[in-house]
C-alpha cells in the first residue's frame, strides 16, 4: 500500500521531513514548504512573500544566479517556485541519482540567499509586469478578482501578486525581516517523493535546517462568513462576456469535502458535467465552462466560470442557477453519481504517477490535514457519499445569500442586478 511507503521525521526544531518512496521511479521532486502565505501579510507589504519567492534565485554566499540555473541544467532538472494564500514552495525535480545535489541546491537558495539590492529593483520591474500581464489576460483577471472581492476586507482577499503600490514600496529591509520572521522552523515541511531514501534525505538535511529560529508569531483570524450576496461588474472592450458565479464552500479538512468534490464534479467538473452539457453541448453559449474549488485552511468557496457572448451573458446565468436550484431539490441519479465517483478516483489515481504530485500531495497533507492521509482513505471518503449527503450539502451551499457574481466585457447595458443572484 501506498501510505506504507510514506515516512516522517521531525527535527527538533519542528521543521518536518517527509519522504513517499516510490521504486520503480526514476525521479525524485523535492520541495520545501513553508505554510505561510499571502494571508499572512499585511495590507502595507501585500505581495512580500511572492516577492521573496522570486529573490531566493538570485544568489547566495556560494552561487551567483547564473551558477544556480546552469547547475540546475546541468543535472536535467527543473528548479521553480509558487506562492499561494496559505504557502510558499521551492522544488526540484531530478532523476534520483541528483537527488543529493538538487537538496543542496534547495537548501542554499532557502538557507543563504544575499538579496542583492540591484537584483531586487530588476526583479520589482518583473513582478510590476507580471501584475501588468495578469490584468491584460481576461480569465486569470476575473479568477483573480473573484477571490479579492469574495473575500474584500480580509487578509484571505489580498492578491497573491500584491499590488502596483505595494510591490513598487516594498524595501529591502522589509523583504529580508519578512524572510527571517515568517520562515519559522515548524512551518517548514521538506516533502519529497519518486525514488528517494527517507534516512539519506534526512541525514543531508538535517545539519542545514536544525539551526533555523524564529520568536515570530501569528496573530489568530477570524474569517468573517456573513458577507451579503454581492454583484460585480468590470468593463472592458472584449469579445466575449466573463461569468463568474460562486457561493460558500468548504475549508480544506471539512468532512463534507468528497461531497463537495463530487458535487463539484456533477456540476461542472468535465464533459460530461451538467453546465458543459447544458451551456456548450446543448446550446452551443460557450466554448469553455466548468466549476471549481477554492479551499483554504478556514474557509472556502465553489466557483462557476463561462465564458460567453454578450447576448447570451443572462441566459448562462439563468443555466448556471437552475443547475445549483435542482442540485438543492433534486437528489442525483445514482448513475450519474457513481460515474462522477469513478471520473474522481481515476484522477487521483492517475495523479499518483508523478513525483511532482506525491511531492505536493505529502506536504498539503501536512499542512491542512496536519497527518498524512492514506490513497486509500480517500477512495473510500468517495465511496461514502450518497446522493442525500449530497442533497443536504447542496442545501447549506446553494443559497442566495451567499452568492457572489463577477462579470467581465461589454456590461453596463446587460441590466445585470443583485435581484437575479437566486436559488
Amino acid at each position: 500500500m501506498l501510505a506504507a511507503m510514506i515516512t516522517t521525521t521531525r527535527l527538533n526544531n519542528g521543521v518536518r521531513v517527509v519522504t513517499q518512496h516510490i521504486k520503480h521511479m526514476h525521479t525524485v521532486t523535492t520541495g520545501i514548504w513553508v505554510a505561510n502565505g499571502t494571508r499572512h501579510e499585511s495590507p502595507e507589504n501585500n505581495g512580500v512573500a511572492h516577492f521573496i519567492e522570486h529573490m531566493l534565485f538570485k544568489g547566495t554566499e556560494r552561487r551567483n544566479a547564473r551558477q544556480i540555473t546552469r547547475e540546475i541544467d546541468s543535472m536535467g532538472g527543473i528548479l521553480n517556485a509558487f506562492t499561494g494564500h496559505e504557502y510558499v514552495c521551492y522544488y526540484a525535480k531530478v532523476l534520483a541519482d541528483f537527488m543529493p545535489r538538487a537538496v543542496d541546491l534547495l537548501a542554499d537558495i532557502f538557507l543563504h540567499s544575499t538579496f542583492p539590492a540591484d537584483e531586487i529593483e530588476r526583479e520589482r520591474k518583473v513582478i510590476l509586469q507580471e501584475i501588468k500581464m495578469r490584468d491584460d489576460s481576461p480569465e486569470e483577471f476575473i479568477h483573480d478578482r473573484f477571490h479579492q472581492n469574495y473575500w474584500q476586507g480580509q487578509l484571505l482577499g489580498m492578491p497573491v501578486l500584491g499590488t502596483m503600490d505595494t510591490v513598487g514600496n516594498l524595501s529591502r529591509d522589509a523583504i529580508i525581516s519578512h524572510k527571517t520572521s515568517r520562515y519559522r522552523p515548524q512551518d517548514i515541511i521538506i516533502a519529497a517523493a519518486g525514488n528517494v531514501q527517507h534516512d539519506q534525505l534526512a541525514a543531508i538535511v538535517e545539519p542545514f535546517f536544525s539551526s533555523i529560529t524564529s520568536s515570530w508569531t501569528p496573530e489568530p483570524v477570524n474569517i468573517k462568513h456573513d458577507k451579503p450576496k454581492e454583484l460585480n461588474l468590470n468593463e472592458r472592450d472584449m469579445e466575449q462576456t466573463l461569468v463568474c458565479l460562486g457561493t460558500r464552500g468548504l475549508k480544506h479538512d471539512h468532512p463534507d469535502r468528497y461531497a463537495l468534490f463530487l458535487l463539484t464534479t456533477i456540476l461542472g467538473g468535465g464533459m460530461s458535467s451538467r453546465l458543459f452539457e447544458e451551456i456548450r453541448e446543448k446550446r452551443g453559449l460557450a466554448y469553455s465552462v466548468y466549476s471549481y474549488i477554492i479551499s483554504h485552511a478556514d474557509a472556502g468557496s465553489l466557483v462557476v466560470y463561462a465564458g460567453t457572448e454578450k447576448d447570451h451573458c443572462l441566459e448562462v446565468i439563468d443555466i448556471s442557477r437552475r443547475e445549483m436550484s435542482r442540485l438543492v431539490s433534486e437528489e442525483v441519479p445514482q448513475d450519474e453519481l457513481d460515474a462522477a465517483r469513478e471520473q474522481l478516483k481515476g484522477k487521483t489515481l492517475m495523479s499518483l504517477e508523478s513525483s511532482d504530485n506525491l511531492m505536493t500531495r505529502l506536504a498539503k497533507n501536512e499542512i491542512y490535514l496536519r497527518k498524512q492521509q492514506s490513497i486509500e482513505d480517500v477512495l473510500a471518503g468517495y465511496d461514502a457519499v450518497s446522493g442525500p449527503d449530497l442533497q443536504r450539502l447542496s442545501g447549506e451551499l446553494f443559497r442566495s445569500e451567499y452568492l457572489h457574481l463577477e462579470v467581465m466585457g461589454r456590461v453596463t447595458d446587460l441590466g445585470l442586478n443583485e435581484e437575479m443572484l437566486v436559488v
